[in-house]
């Protein structure tokens, strides 16, 4: 008899997580986050930084751009959506209105 290959579930805790900023919120449960990487040039030896725009699920709506968050991998929520929101890490201070 032929035994059934299952691939084996992923847990929670092992997939990818990174920690950006926020730098776009007008779309309806969805954020845009920036994040950053530090890596040394392979040729020239220089230490570089680099970006990547990562679009993410917030079902709540809870981060506002500017702020610091953490996201974590997930399975394909729409054709660019891969990420998903776990937690605000920093808010992103707030300026206070200027009185007359």
């Amino acid at each position: 008899m032929a035994e059934a290959t299952t691939t084996p579930n992923i847990p929670r805790s092992d997939r990818k997580e990174r920690v950006g900023e926020v730098i776009a919120n007008k779309m309806a449960k969805t954020i845009v986050v920036r994040v950053e990487r530090r890596f040394q040039h392979p040729k020239y030896k220089k230490v570089v930084t680099g970006y990547k725009k990562l679009y993410a699920h917030d079902e709540k709506g809870e981060a506002k751009v500017g702020d610091q968050v953490r996201i974590q991998e997930t399975r394909p929520i729409s054709k660019t959506k891969r990420w998903r929101l776990m937690a605000v890490v920093d808010r992103a201070v707030e300026a206070a209105p200027i009185a007359a």
